[in-house]
């Protein structure tokens, strides 16, 4: 699909909420199932053309990072299982990580927007469950690190 404006930004403000981990977890944050139609706002908008959020952006993915979002740094899954109808990725996470380690949650369809928090260092390992949710391009995501 051509982009009529590659200029356009989205802007979302939305707050990572923090949960108890199950024993013997970390206390990770939790990625919000969703970003608010009325959160998203894009600008500028060329003149012109009118600017309509249809719909809320729902979780997508999440995943451990190298260091703030603008780094960029992606990790790969050491693992990966099938179990119960959902895939289950494994992040290692020892050895130097300078910038920290952060949890990336990324919403709409291709993670379009993602939310970003730091997490405590002393996290080694991470495993992300997804689960096809009810939405289009939702996934019901689960996180447990240690």
């Amino acid at each position: 699909m051509p982009t009529c404006y590659s200029s356009v930004n989205a802007i979302v403000a939305c707050a990572i909420c923090c949960f108890p981990a199950p024993a013997g977890a970390t206390s990770l944050p939790i990625c919000p199932k969703s970003i608010a139609d009325t959160s998203v706002k894009l600008e500028p908008v060329p003149t012109g053309w009118t600017a309509y959020i249809a719909s809320p952006l729902y979780l997508n993915s999440a995943a451990p990072i190298d260091g703030p979002p603008q780094r960029k740094g992606e990790l790969v899954p050491t693992a990966q299982r099938k179990a119960k109808g959902q895939t289950i990725f494994v992040y290692q996470l020892e050895g130097a990580f300078p910038d920290g380690k952060w949890l990336q949650c990324g919403y709409g369809e291709h993670g379009q927007v993602t939310l970003s928090k730091r997490i405590d260092d002393s996290v080694g390992r991470c495993e992300v469950s997804y689960r096809q949710g009810s939405k289009a391009g939702q996934n019901e995501i689960g996180i447990v690190c240690r």
